[in-house]
């Protein structure tokens, strides 16, 4: 059984009980599974299938049980990028610990034109983002020429699960790749979502021909389009066994998941 949370940025917080009748699901909302937090403590059991994401959203990024590859979701499309940062399509029984999507709608876009690095782009997107709120929470997908791209992904893990950090630690794989182009999905969470995911930015990516991709650690842009779907609202589904509920969520994890965002195994 599980909980299920959902905040708005309209009407406060509600909880539900998915064994009652639950909420119809709402296109202009942001529904994540668990917490970043719980998945940087360890927590790699998945709690709700691929079949049930789907029923969530249509875009969006996250993991798979064990800690099994990085999830990038388009199209309706549920993508793992393996240990070999290799892309295949993910059956509708595989289960998730940890992902965030949406119905994406199409606010907004920009063109985007040469980008030397990741930063510089994180910058150009939150330029638009402070214009048109950054209170608010964001999803963009940014298809088009990367001078060249890092991306990382991850072998699964068995129990006792090691925590996020020594996972990638030990198993992080990453690849470069020249003169290619792709899909970027990212998340822009807003400063209220400290204690429930990472704040800012966080990108996965896609090559075109649907063959590699991974977490974004590093990129240079040669150009794109980027569109925006701007959402207001929150949903939460939290698992309820007792793994989960051990758990220490009052843990300061700011650094650790900084390590796990950002940190390069060399």
């Amino acid at each position: 059984m599980k909980k299920f949370l959902a905040v708005s940025a309209l009407t406060g917080a509600m909880i539900f009980n998915t064994a009652a009748a639950a909420p119809s699901v709402e296109r202009e909302t942001v529904n994540q599974v668990a917490l970043l937090q719980s998945l940087t403590l360890g927590y790699f059991d998945g709690s709700i299938t691929v079949k049930e994401l789907k029923k969530l959203g249509d875009t969006g990024i996250g993991t798979f049980d064990g800690f099994n590859g990085e999830l990038i979701m388009f199209d309706g499309v549920v993508y793992r990028a393996n240990q070999n940062c290799e892309i295949n399509v993910v059956d509708n029984k595989v289960t998730i610990p940890f992902a965030n999507v949406t119905f994406f709608d199409k606010d907004f876009s920009i063109h985007l034109g040469s980008i030397s690095n990741k930063n510089a782009l994180e910058a150009r997107l939150n330029e638009l983002v402070n214009q048109r709120g950054r209170n608010c929470f964001y999803v963009v997908k940014l298809t088009g020429d990367f001078n060249e791209i890092l991306v990382r992904s991850e072998a699964g893990q068995k129990k006792p699960y090691p925590t996020l950090v020594q996972a990638l630690q030990a198993n992080q794989q990453e690849r470069t790749f020249k003169k290619v182009s792709g899909t970027l999905v990212g998340l822009y969470c807003p400063a209220e979502m400290s204690s429930l995911n990472s704040v800012g930015w966080h990108f996965h990516f896609v090559t075109s021909d649907k063959k590699f991709g991974g977490h974004v650690l590093e990129l240079s842009l040669s150009s794109g389009e980027a569109q925006f779907d701007k959402t207001e609202n929150f949903a939460m589904r939290l698992p309820s066994d007792g793994d989960f509920n051990s758990l220490n969520l009052a843990e300061d994890l700011r650094e650790d998941i900084q390590k796990a965002e950002q940190d390069r195994r060399q």
